[in-house]
């Protein structure tokens, strides 16, 4: 059974930094992603690392957040940096086996995804 498991999350001031994580059960996957879900907003792609390594942002968090994979511990990361109210927001790791390609605005799609954690809350104050 595939699962994903994020850690993480918690509460911190307007400009602080936290850093989440995404256990894997060790699978091989094409692409790799974080989504976020604000209450009464629809889930929104972050992040997404791929098999070649390119890596994509959302407009809202470039320059801001990182995001990081070890295969060795087949771990997930993304390191949020100078952290904004507006990020506050239940955050998913995603991930797929397809070896489908998807391109442009796809990429962080979440219906490109189709296996997802439990999702780990993140409170920014101000």
């Amino acid at each position: 059974q595939v699962q994903l498991v994020e850690s993480g999350g918690g509460s911190v001031q307007a400009g602080g930094s936290l850093r989440l994580s995404c256990a894997t059960s060790g699978y091989t996957f094409s692409r790799m992603g974080w989504f976020r879900q604000a209450p009464g907003k629809a889930r929104e792609g972050v992040a997404g690392i791929f098999s070649d390594y390119t890596t994509t942002y959302a407009d809202a968090v470039k320059g801001r957040f990182t995001i990081s994979k070890d295969n060795a511990k087949n771990t997930l990361y993304l390191q949020m940096s100078s952290l904004k109210p507006e990020d506050t927001a239940a955050y998913y790791c995603a991930a797929d086996r397809s070896t489908r390609m998807v391109i442009g605005s796809r990429r962080l799609a979440p219906d490109s995804y189709n296996i997802w954690g439990q999702g780990t809350q993140v409170t920014v104050s101000s």
